[in-house]
């Protein structure tokens, strides 16, 4: 599976592709490095995001869930730059349980892009699977404008 590395401001991150559509963001520095058209693109759209430059991606998707996780990722991806919605909020929209969403939240692939940062607790921050933890997500959250606070 081709895989492409770099610095961000959150870490090192490795975006990788599968038969021309990006199905994972990590953190670390992969192992094998390709550098392919794709790939360049998903790196070059996260350095502008980091940049302040873009708030929303435009790469062809493809995160490996159940049916439901797509559904609860498929809502993240409606949610604007610098706005939040509560895990509740889309547990109504897609007729779950907000602990559900939770779950799917902490199972997406492909963080960032499908901006699992944007889903908060109705009292707080929540949590956020990415490293660095809540620390990172309140970056994502300060890098996008978000005028709240935990």
């Amino acid at each position: 599976m081709p895989q492409l590395s770099f610095h961000a401001p959150i870490g090192e991150l490795t975006v990788s592709e599968e038969d021309g559509v990006l199905v994972s963001l990590d953190w670390g520095w992969g192992q094998d490095q390709t550098q392919t058209k794709l790939l360049e693109q998903a790196r070059d759209q996260l350095n502008s995001y980091f940049d302040g430059n873009r708030q929303s991606f435009e790469l062809p998707l493809n995160p490996a869930g159940t049916p439901f996780q797509n559904r609860v990722w498929a809502a993240m991806l409606d949610i604007p730059s610098g706005q939040v919605q509560t895990y509740g909020q889309i547990a109504k929209k897609i007729g779950s349980a907000a602990r559900a969403v939770g779950m799917a939240c902490g199972a997406n692939p492909i963080p960032i892009i499908i901006p699992c940062h944007r889903i908060v607790a109705a009292t707080g921050l929540g949590g956020y699977s990415g490293d660095g933890g809540l620390v990172t997500k309140q970056a994502l959250l300060d890098l996008e404008g978000w005028q709240g606070q935990s």
